[in-house]
């Protein structure tokens, strides 16, 4: 133990480097260690083993064919930083056809930052932008990917070969404990990548579950299959993601964000459109073997297969609050075979006229029904269509929801309501989480005050308005408020999840 203390204190106190890398002015048997001076190729990063606090950078607009594999790890409080330098576009590295055009292998405490990313081969194949592969490692602390650009990954359409944008597998739990503890996605955007948009994935059935993972403020357009998967992560967080066309090119099951084999994941403040396809091609997806997922304050619209899927024998305790879903088709909550114990209150659902919708479809699969599941304060408003198929499940219950417009095997809700809420404009909802304002009530309003109290109901709204906890709340996602429903300049409040993104438009059949 005094070894590995001594070890460690050496690691600190040894002085870090920082190198520097031009395409264009550098030259590899310069020293690197001056920005005057730079090396030239990926090579030269590639063959050295890199030391705590060292920091890699890459001029900015220069561009690099082949795959970046930077060596060696960082400590706590020292990382190696892979960034730019300069002023000017993002240095970019094309794959080309390799693995993954920057990959990173059993390392910890690493950060990458501000690249453009691209891995085009001349056929499909695995080929990934980056991939972070940890084996037999132990635990691998501290990996950050930020504002990085990855776009056109032409890997496989098939779901089974993992191609996609960002990698990350944990691929030999064995007798290391081997896991992530610390990963961090942020500010990403993932643009044309096929699969996948970023996946998260474990070798080893979940022996260790991945510890800290936050995917946070990414926008992934255009991907051939599924937007973000995780695997078997414990307390994972994916938030203000704007993910616009998911499943756009394959013929097997895909859905926009979802995860599997994890308990206690947090899927808030996201806005997720034009999924297409219905299989499954639900924005949301909770898969088999999750436990106490929690999708809140999301915003859905104009998704091919529905608003929500909830799946599997070994899946319970799903709690879906205070989301609007506007203009899905197909279905909006899909819940298929026995999970259990799944609460859906304070949410808005809104179809046009001329649509058709399964609201509510609780399914045989695995060998029985979905078990106890409850349905409270929610907005159901039809100007097209809206169906419910509750076959056999059991101990489903309804209470406190509002009904409007053309309901077909509506069920039984003894505080049921059916008069117009008075929304602001509905309908009106576009691409932005705060276009939805449109769902917010007018005062005279019967859903307002008017639900039945939630206990532990996350305190806030769609809007971070204040929820009651001793109260009866106003039904749907949009607490009425009439002080701070706007702030002083008549802007409407928002949960800070860092930074909100106000994405860019994106037609989906380009």
């Amino acid at each position: 133990m005094v070894f590995l203390t001594v070890i460690c204190w050496l690691a600190a106190a040894a002085p870090a480097t920082t190198y520097y890398v031009d395409s264009v002015a550098g030259h590899d048997a310069a020293p690197g260690t001056d920005p005057n001076m730079p090396w030239r190729g990926l090579s030269r990063v590639n063959s050295r083993n890199f030391e705590p606090g060292d920091k890699i950078l890459f001029k900015a607009g220069s561009h690099y064919d082949g795959q970046l594999t930077p060596h060696g790890s960082g400590i706590q409080g020292r990382p190696i930083v892979i960034d730019m330098y300069g002023q000017g576009p993002k240095p970019r590295i094309d794959g080309g056809g390799t693995y993954a055009a920057l990959s990173l292998t059993n390392v910890e405490y690493c950060e990458v930052n501000n690249l453009e990313i691209t891995n085009t081969g001349p056929s499909r194949d695995k080929y990934k932008g980056v991939a972070v592969k940890i084996d037999n490692f132990g635990t691998a602390h501290h990996i950050h990917l930020k504002n990085l650009y990855i776009h056109d990954v032409n890997g496989y359409y098939n779901l089974k070969n993992y191609t996609m944008g960002i990698y990350v597998n944990n691929e030999g739990a064995g007798s290391h404990n081997t896991h992530f503890d610390g990963l961090l996605i942020e500010n990403c955007r993932i643009v044309r990548t096929d699969r996948d948009g970023i996946v998260i994935k474990s070798d080893k059935g979940g022996a260790v579950l991945n510890q800290n993972v936050i995917i946070r403020n990414n926008i992934i357009e255009d991907v051939a299959g599924d937007g973000i998967v995780i695997w078997d992560c414990d307390g994972a967080v994916i938030e203000g993601t704007y993910l616009n066309g998911a499943r756009m090119r394959v013929s097997d099951r895909a859905a926009g964000i979802w995860p599997y084999r994890c308990v206690n994941t947090l899927i808030q403040g996201n806005e997720v459109c034009n999924v297409k396809g219905t299989l499954d091609g639900q924005s949301f997806d909770s898969d088999r073997h999750c436990h106490n997922t929690t999708f809140q304050y999301n915003y859905s619209h104009d998704n091919d297969g529905g608003f929500l899927l909830i799946m599997g024998d070994d899946n319970s305790n799903n709690t879906v609050r205070y989301n609007i879903s506007q203009n899905d088709d197909a279905r909006i909550f899909q819940f298929g075979g026995p999970t259990r114990d799944n609460k859906i209150y304070n949410n808005t659902i809104y179809i046009r006229k001329g649509m058709s919708v399964l609201a509510v479809q609780l399914a045989y699969y695995l060998g029985d029904y979905p078990i106890n599941t409850h349905f409270y304060n929610n907005i159901f408003y039809a100007d097209g269509e809206l169906r419910y198929l509750l076959e056999g499940s059991h101990n489903t219950i309804f209470e406190n929801n509002l009904f409007y417009g053309t309901h077909r095997n509506r069920p039984s809700d003894p505080q049921i309501l059916t008069e117009d809420p008075l929304f602001l404009a509905p309908g009106s909802g576009d691409i932005g989480r705060d276009s939805a304002a449109g769902y917010k009530l007018r005062p005279t309003s019967a859903a307002i005050k008017s639900g039945k109290i939630i206990p532990d109901n996350g305190g806030r709204d769609y809007w971070a308005n204040a929820v009651p906890a001793a109260a009866p709340p106003t039904r749907g996602a949009c607490e009425f408020s009439s002080s701070s429903d706007f702030n002083n300049d008549g802007v409407i409040n928002f949960l800070d999840f860092s930074v909100l993104i106000r994405p860019p438009l994106f037609d989906p059949l380009k």
